[in-house]
């Protein structure tokens, strides 16, 4: 479908560079499918040789800026295709349409968790809710719009059941008798505080509600949305069904944004240190092109186990601490774990009074005294408990629970008190506790299935109050989809190896009687052991067997090392890697060649040793690392060593195989002229951690027309922050002047330095993005892209194809027929390649879901893939094609991977960068880290679009490093 022409200069977000009055002509690139780019074909025999990657000569960033201008994008027919200006804003911006259903690979039918759902034909009408005194809590308010309607539903409302969101809005089915009315509510109160030690008698809260009517709520919009005659989905009625729906489950169930937990629906398990898992289930109303759909889920997630606050904390420190005393980290854990916790009193009999957490008390229990009166009587809480309640406390040397406010000492003893069930535990979670709750959250397909369609069944929506109120009638079948398995492509090896291509057979192979494609070359390394349990000998050995691997493999591998093995002890990780880099650039022949490679023997559980050595090599050093853990060095499976092979030699500048086609020029729209792909990612800090800066990673494609070495770069950004703050940057320079870089330039610069030729087409796949964020996002960095693109020539500007990647996502796809083996993988799944662009997909634009990974265990999430833009015209089998064989590009094993490598190797440098990060993060400045195009140290770093917020920048990647694929 064409995109909409917005018309004019590139004004808006484009424009932002351009002088008022002045116009900025857009560049004609001009594109025939019928006629061949023609470039040099490269050739994967020799190693190295004839690589697109390999350039002539080292240049400077100046000169090819110079030769990017002399490299013109050449008239090659007569059809041509306009660039559009990016639009000025999201209201201007229209997703492009879908050009069409994919025809590619073999029909099948799939199953998708997605439930149909019949649009109501009620008048909807939403009233605003004003409840004074006002509270923060959700179950506040919900609890005083139940109480509101118990008492007035019949005398006051027509006999109608609203459904509320817990906040502002309450939403009806047909009017109510006015338009505006106050009620008075009373609620029985459930948390006290200790006033001065003494618990206050329960009390009732008294509550003015006001519920004014707002609107009508439009569901004819939706209806128009669904039948794909109007743009945009009507946000607000979607959210009005959804709110109708969730009514029932969240007075039945916990619940945690779009899922619902319950101790009964599902058996709870440990997960050690005081928490436990809770099944439950995610649902959401979406509009695809059956109509709406009610997408349901299975979730599993952690709660704090309802025990004696006693237990919990042996639990949790590990030890019984009735034996010695608590250590000051023993408090802060404590301290961490339990504020905000809700606790109730166990020694006043059926008097379950509950408090919530604010901190511990810093002197221990037999310490505390208070007053009990105005007369300043002061009584220690020991003597207290025992004369009030005839409770005597054993726990004496144990600090106090702090509940209340911190103003006044309202204090607790632990062995009192109990945790309240159905506490969330939002923190971050332990190895042993995600290792746990995985184990619980993994189910086979066929399990997986049964258990949706029983919770849909349990779930009764045709009983469901809310919904028959409102209309709504929910399918209790899944959906049946029409999916199509894409062909998987052929792969390329060297021409010296036994087999010199190969077909992957449902998604895997191996590298057996191969060569890898381009070996990459290792004159000079060394290895350095931090293992006690690892002689130096077995070191020795293991060091050996590996180089025979890479050797095998097809690089150019030196068999022994420059120096004898290293042994060093972990905490003195800098002195030894700093003492090895400059003994082996001494030892080296001729003297002062730097090390290929350096080999890390690192003990299982290393703590912060493997971040602390990545930081050194990457960012002081200017080494390529390979860590190998104590277990495998034992073990040395020959399994294990090829894929340490196969990274290593993406490390130091190899390529482990090329699709066919890609060589032989067959893929449209990619290999035809040259084309950077680029994958984009984003990560967050852990919930908890509020000031780490957020990380940034940008990779993009340095070969052509191969497609498979990706040089990256990773930038610090403001915590949370989702848009790439860094893909471009303006900064004022003392002797240049106004000076441009950036991710996106700096990148785009070391293509044409690798290939000699000028990106004419960038495909752009982004992580990470949930939909509420996309017309930002896209309307940010398509921008950033543009701008990047002209600050290297005046009229460069090639088209874009900007793609969103999604794996955060609740759709799940089930063979048609589980006991069918055509039709599953080994693990039960639907088979690799399997792409769904119907049915369950967006009403009109452009979006489909592809499985391109055979599943090992558990059941496969699909990737989905969404175009927010689409400059170069691609048609649904090639966009859908080019990703599925893209997916069988990934370096680190011989397996398809489940989304794009681009959008992986992305991810992979941001998680990389988190170990860049010095612990005090409060500095000044968000900076690329060794993008050329970040201002100098000590220059204006803050970035003016998200204000000053002080970011400190990451250490810079050393250029060798920045170079190859060193995430991997």
């Amino acid at each position: 479908m064409p995109q909409p022409s917005y018309g004019g200069h590139m004004g808006g977000r484009g424009g932002h560079n351009v002088p008022p009055g002045q116009s900025r002509t857009v560049p004609e690139l001009h594109q025939a499918p019928d006629v061949q780019y023609q470039a040099p074909v490269v050739s994967p025999s020799a190693s190295g040789a004839g690589s697109s990657s390999q350039p002539a000569a080292e240049v400077s960033s100046g000169q090819v800026e110079q030769q990017f201008q002399k490299l013109d994008i050449s008239d090659q027919s007569s059809t041509s295709q306009a660039i559009q200006p990016a639009p000025a804003s999201s209201k201007s911006v229209r997703f492009p349409l879908r050009p069409g259903m994919g025809k590619c690979g073999d029909r099948c039918v799939v199953k998708a968790n997605h439930f149909f759902a019949e649009l109501p034909d009620k008048d909807l009408h939403q009233y605003d809710v004003t409840i004074t005194p006002e509270v923060t809590s959700r179950g506040v308010n919900r609890a005083v719009i139940a109480e509101l309607v118990k008492l007035y539903r019949q005398s006051h409302m027509n006999g109608r059941l609203p459904a509320y969101d817990g906040r502002k809005s309450l939403y009806t089915a047909g009017p109510l008798p006015f338009t505006s009315r106050t009620f008075e509510i009373a609620l029985q109160d459930e948390d006290e505080g200790l006033v001065g030690g003494q618990a206050t008698p329960r009390r009732e809260r008294q509550f003015r509600v006001v519920i004014k009517y707002a609107a009508r709520a439009d569901l004819h919009h939706l209806a128009m949305f669904l039948a794909g005659r109007q743009p945009d989905a009507p946000q607000e009625a979607l959210q009005v069904l959804d709110i109708v729906l969730r009514e029932l489950p969240t007075a039945r169930y916990s619940p945690v944004s779009r899922s619902f937990y319950s101790p009964n629906l599902g058996r709870r398990q440990r997960l050690g240190d005081g928490l436990e898992s809770w099944r439950g289930f995610y649902q959401s109303i979406r509009p695809t092109q059956m109509g709406l759909s009610l997408n349901i889920d299975m979730s599993s997630t952690a709660f704090i186990e309802p025990l004696p606050v006693i237990e919990f904390v042996a639990q949790l420190l590990c030890r019984d601490i009735s034996v010695r005393p608590l250590t000051d980290s023993d408090r802060v854990k404590i301290k961490k774990a339990l504020r905000g916790v809700k606790v109730e009193v166990t020694h006043r009999g059926n008097m379950r009074r509950k408090y919530r957490i604010s901190g511990l008390t810093s002197q221990a229990t037999r310490e505390l005294s208070f007053p009990v009166d105005d007369r300043g009587t002061v009584k220690t809480v020991v003597q207290y408990f025992l004369e009030t309640y005839g409770f005597n406390i054993q726990h004496t040397t144990l600090p106090c629970l702090q509940v209340g406010n911190q103003q006044r000492p309202n204090y607790l003893p632990m062995e009192v008190c109990k945790i309240v069930e159905g506490q969330r535990y939002s923190k971050r979670l332990n190895e042993k506790q995600i290792t746990a709750l995985l184990k619980v959250t993994c189910q086979r397909p066929q399990e997986r299935e049964k258990d949706i369609l029983q919770t849909v069944h349990h779930n009764a929506y045709y009983e469901d109050p809310y919904a028959q109120e409102f209309g709504i009638k929910i399918d209790e079948q899944l959906a049946s989809v029409e999916a199509r398995v894409l062909p998987p492509p052929r792969l390329k090896y060297h021409d010296s190896g036994r087999e010199k291509d190969v077909l992957p057979r449902v998604g895997q192979w191996n590298m057996m009687n191969k060569k890898m494609v381009n070996g990459g070359r290792v004159g000079h390394w060394a290895c350095i052991n931090f293992s006690r349990n690892v002689q130096d000998n077995a070191a020795k050995v293991f060091c050996h067997e590996l180089a025979i691997m890479c050797q095998i493999s097809g690089m150019n591998f030196a068999p022994e090392p420059v120096l004898p093995v290293l042994s060093a002890r972990p905490e003195h990780v800098e002195r030894a890697l700093k003492a090895r880099y400059h003994d082996a650039m001494n030892a080296s022949k001729p003297p002062g060649k730097e090390l290929d490679l350096l080999i890390v023997i690192l003990p299982d559980n290393n703590g912060s040793l493997y971040g602390d050595l990545k930081r050194i090599c990457e960012t002081e050093l200017g080494l390529v690392s390979q860590c190998c853990l104590t277990k495998h060095v034992f073990k040395m499976s020959k399994q294990y060593l090829a894929n340490v092979a196969l990274k290593i030699n993406v490390k130091v500048g190899g390529r482990n195989t090329v699709l066919v086609d890609a060589l032989a020029r067959r893929i449209r729209l990619v290999t035809d002229r040259p084309t950077i792909i680029f994958g984009a990612d984003v990560t967050h800090p852990h919930p908890g951690e509020d000031s780490s800066p957020s990380i940034a990673a940008v990779v993009a494609s340095q070969d052509w027309p191969e497609i498979t070495k990706y040089a990256g770069l990773v930038s610090a950004q403001a915590h949370r922050q989702e848009l790439i703050q860094d893909l471009f940057k303006v900064w004022q320079d003392p002797q240049r002047g106004t000076v441009t870089g950036g991710m996106i330039k700096e990148l785009l610069i070391s293509f044409k330095r690798a290939t000699g030729q000028k990106p004419q087409r960038i495909i752009f796949y982004r992580d990470g993005v949930s939909e509420g964020q996309f017309y930002q996002v896209l309307l940010f960095e398509l921008d950033a892209i543009r701008k990047a693109c002209a600050s290297l020539e005046p009229n460069y500007q090639p088209p874009v194809t900007f793609v969103v990647v999604q794996k955060r996502h609740h759709t799940r796809l089930f063979a048609n027929n589980h006991n069918d083996q055509r039709t599953v993988d080994r693990s039960g799944n639907i088979l690799p390649g399997t792409v769904v662009d119907s049915k369950i997909c967006h009403p009109t634009e452009f979006d489909f879901y592809l499985c391109s990974h055979a599943g090992i265990q558990g059941t496969s999430r699909p990737a989905h893939y969404h175009v927010l833009w689409d400059e170069n015209k691609f048609t649904a089998d090639e966009l859908q094609t080019l990703t599925n064989n893209l997916c069988y590009t990934y370096a680190r094993c011989t397996r398809s991977v489940s989304i794009v490598p681009p959008a992986y190797y992305a991810h992979l440098a941001a998680f990389r960068a988190r170990f860049y990060m010095e612990p005090d993060t409060s500095d000044s400045g968000s900076v690329a880290s060794g993008a050329r195009g970040g201002p100098p140290q000590g220059g204006p770093r803050s970035s003016t679009r998200f204000g000053n917020v002080a970011v400190r920048p990451l250490p810079a990647l050393k250029e060798n490093v920045k170079r190859v694929m060193f995430y991997c």
